[in-house]
């Protein structure tokens, strides 16, 4: 097999689409909702108090918008390559 036909099948261009928006947005919200109950020592960083998140600081927005785009990431390949994606 030729090197650049494997490389041709490897590539895949993604295109940004309201779903995939989607899916980011609600891995986000999902991650930060249970990091607000799952982290134990909180507000050793800088608070933020908007939208009801007393005592959640920066560095706990930081580390659950992370695990975010972590699971955000997952479920998107995982659509992608089962097709319900396109």
């Amino acid at each position: 097999m030729d090197i650049n036909n494997t490389v041709a099948l490897i590539n895949t261009s993604t295109t940004w689409s309201t779903q995939i928006a989607f899916i980011m947005i609600t891995s986000n919200i999902f991650a930060i909702s249970i990091g607000r109950y799952a982290i134990q020592v909180r507000n050793l960083g800088p608070s933020m108090p908007i939208a009801g998140l007393e005592g959640f600081g920066l560095t706990e927005l930081l580390a659950t918008t992370s695990l975010g785009h972590i699971i955000g990431a997952g479920i998107i390949l995982g659509l992608r390559n089962t097709g319900v994606l396109s």
